[in-house]
């Protein structure tokens, strides 16, 4: 399961000369530093597993509750930036962010590959939805799924983060995050077939990214 309530995914891609410095900064600087924020409980970095899977990064922070990601503790660090967060920004590319509460999590921990799935719904389909994502959290060897719902003007905020970059945009609105020990057991998990048979509405982004960094509630310092 999730450790909290809400969480902050963000998908992005980075220019192919910025993968030495993404690296030094996300690792050192920027996930301890997310993750020493109150109500920030685990920071999680893939990367995608398969070319088909664009963007190249996922980022998933699991937090206390959806006040914890709207908090002036969260939004002082956006409004402001340390110098390597500004850099990373410029060589960011392909950028969706969203704020999220999670309506659904079963599973019993964490996998080493990540199927993110994003999409729309409408609200009355959110039971239905959420049934799928409990049988699929069953499956052999998969060991989470989770569904989340975007807080689109949370989502949407002009921070300081963000202000003056191209690379942002639109937030995602429904989401699915299924966790399985390898990717082949994700094969096949939620067909559009049948979500689309739940109420939901494409199109369908899929993308499946293996676990490259975790890290849990630690101090940390600039």
């Amino acid at each position: 399961m999730l450790a909290g309530e809400a969480v902050v995914a963000i998908w992005n891609g980075v220019v192919e000369e910025g993968w030495p410095f993404n690296y030094l900064w996300h690792l050192t600087e920027h996930m301890p530093e997310r993750v020493g924020i109150p109500g920030f409980n685990r920071g999680r970095r893939f990367r995608a597993a398969d070319s088909a899977t664009h963007p190249a990064l996922f980022t998933l922070y699991e937090c206390d509750t959806l006040q914890v990601v709207q908090g002036g503790d969260y939004t002082n660090r956006l409004n402001q930036p340390t110098p390597w967060t500004r850099e990373a920004g410029k060589l960011a590319r392909d950028t969706s962010r969203g704020l999220a509460r999670v309506v659904a999590s079963h599973g019993p921990g964490v996998g080493g590959v990540m199927m993110t799935l994003r999409f729309d719904a409408p609200a009355a389909a959110q039971a239905a939805v959420a049934e799928l994502v409990r049988l699929a959290a069953a499956g052999p060897r998969l060991t989470g799924a989770h569904l989340c719902i975007a807080d689109t003007a949370a989502s949407g905020v002009v921070t300081e983060e963000k202000r003056g970059r191209a690379d942002i945009g639109a937030p995602p609105r429904w989401f699915i995050l299924a966790e399985a020990t390898d990717a082949e057991a994700l094969a096949g998990v939620l067909p559009d077939a049948a979500l689309t048979a739940a109420g939901a509405m494409g199109p369908y982004q899929r993308g499946t990214y293996r676990l490259e960094y975790l890290r849990t509630k630690t101090a940390w310092a600039p």
